[in-house]
């Protein structure tokens, strides 16, 4: 009974001690985030220096994070973050490289992973891919509870018709019409729907007008 009572002992006192461990990690991840997050935002208009340096400081602490604390809570909200601040710094290899991870190590964050292909797929606009531009927003189509799908269709939209094929485009523009009328994207949307048909379905040029028959001369 003593030796039970003992292991017991012992071992709630390293499931006590494993959860403390866990709190402050989470408590030290939660501090450096906001950390961060402050130099991110408040880089001063006036000082370009002081900017890129709090942008720079902000990087690294975000990367911080991320190397010591990568399983808190907090660490899926800062590697959204990273991909965001190396946007901001126009490196925009690193972002992408930032959102992929995002999606292969936190892919089961649900409530971040449609901003996550969103800003995804804005990197690879700013790159010139169209096609990895549109297989990241069709990502978002593939996730049926994301908050951001008509800006999904939307963009897909606008890739399809830069690529030429205006069925396709016409489909999706139809579709974030039908699906999410009232999205503030909707009526750029009708516009190009009508743009799209009138190039379809040009009309046909008007008749010239026929010339009025000349009066007959007086004998």
């Amino acid at each position: 009974m003593i030796i039970g009572c003992v292991l017991l002992f012992l071992m709630g006192m390293g499931l006590w001690g494993l959860f403390w461990y866990e709190e402050q990690n989470a408590s030290k991840a939660q501090e450096l985030e906001r950390e961060a997050t402050s130099r991110l935002f408040t880089r001063p208009s006036n000082d370009p220096q002081k900017a890129a340096a709090n942008l720079t400081e902000a990087i690294a602490l975000y990367k911080r994070v991320l190397d010591e604390y990568p399983r808190t809570p907090t660490a899926p909200l800062v590697q959204f973050s990273l991909g965001n601040a190396f946007l901001q710094s126009n490196d925009v290899d690193s972002a992408i490289e930032a959102y992929k991870r995002f999606t292969s190590t936190y892919g089961s964050n649900t409530s971040l992973l449609g901003l996550v292909y969103q800003k995804l797929g804005y990197a690879y606009l700013v790159k010139g891919d169209l096609d990895q531009a549109a297989g990241a927003y069709s990502s978002i189509l593939d996730m049926p509870g994301a908050m951001n799908r008509d800006y999904a269709l939307f963009e897909v939209a606008r890739l399809e018709e830069n690529r030429s094929k205006p069925d396709e485009a016409l489909k999706h523009y139809q579709e974030l019409l039908k699906t999410y009328p009232n999205s503030p994207l909707t009526s750029e949307a009708a516009v190009r729907v009508k743009v799209i048909e009138a190039k379809k379905n040009p009309e046909p040029a008007p008749a010239p007008a026929a010339s009025a028959p000349s009066k007959p001369s007086k004998p």
